[in-house]
């Protein structure tokens, strides 16, 4: 059976579950999920987990994810983005420098007020089935964080293109709003690539016709999706046996830390945190 993450190039007007769908019937694996949504206007990176890889899906939503995105002045769209209604346009009286300037507002802790047009549920309700019936709900801020955030390009007189890398729950289009907001002249975004999530990058992504030449060749292994975490290999059956039974092992001056940790024959187990010598499975990634 197939097991392991491939990075799709998501194209534009595919929904995430349509992706997986697609790879699902590919592979011929019920066992599929991915590591972060992306609206069908966005473009990029997908991690799509395949078989006992699913169980490393909440690690890649958890996880940085860069965007390259279009910021569209003086529109204002229902949706945030080009894709909806224009409820309003201005003139846009702002230069490039203005637009570099105003960035620096938006980096670091952020409270961001989700939008309408997103799967969040209010009172049982998705807030877009709200926002179809033409209802609007009071949405709590949510704390997010703008690690990087740059000007690019500037497009022409009201277009620019901006590069953010971001944590979990970040809406673009809802930054793009804001700053045009900040600006007075109002914001939306016109495109959206995702070019990097969970440390895979855009270098790394595959179309779906690829998939579907070369099928189960374009697995990465589901440890790549923790490259950044030392090694660990156990040097005993004792030890593996342990693990294997979900209990913790000792390995006595094994500094702090989140590690990767391996069979004797070198076959990813689990992914484990040490504390006092002591280490402890966060996620176990054999068996079944």
């Amino acid at each position: 059976m197939p097991n392991g993450i491939i990075i799709i190039d998501k194209p534009q007007d595919w929904t995430s579950m349509d992706v997986c769908a697609k790879i699902r019937g590919i592979l011929h694996e019920k066992r599929v999920g991915h590591g972060g949504t992306l609206d069908p206007m966005a473009t990029g990176v997908l991690p799509v987990f395949v078989g006992q890889a699913t169980r490393g899906v909440e690690f890649a939503e958890n996880a940085r994810k860069e965007y390259v995105a279009g910021l569209r002045l003086g529109q204002i769209t229902d949706t945030q983005d080009t894709s909806g209604h224009v409820l309003e346009t201005r003139p846009v009286q702002v230069t490039g420098d203005q637009v570099a300037a105003i960035l620096e507002r938006f980096r670091g802790l952020q409270q961001q007020i989700p939008p309408m047009y997103s799967a969040i549920k209010v009172g049982g309700h998705k807030l877009y089935e709200l926002a179809r019936k033409g209802q609007e709900v009071a949405r709590k801020p949510r704390s997010i964080t703008i690690y990087e955030l740059e000007l690019l390009e500037q497009v022409n007189e009201t277009d620019y293109l901006l590069r953010c890398l971001c944590s979990k729950g970040t809406y673009i289009r809802t930054l793009c709003h804001d700053i045009g907001q900040a600006l007075g002249c109002g914001g939306t975004m016109f495109s959206l690539r995702r070019t990097m999530a969970a440390g895979f990058t855009a270098d790394q992504a595959v179309t779906l016709e690829d998939v579907q030449s070369q099928g189960e060749a374009l697995l990465l292994s589901t440890d790549s999706l923790f490259s950044d975490h030392p090694i660990l290999l156990l040097k005993s059956d004792k030890m593996e046996k342990r693990v294997r039974c979900g209990n913790p092992i000792t390995m006595p001056g094994t500094p702090d830390g989140t590690y990767r940790i391996y069979s004797q024959d070198r076959q990813f187990l689990c992914l484990s945190q040490a504390r006092d010598g002591t280490l402890t499975s966060l996620k176990n990634f054999f068996g079944a």
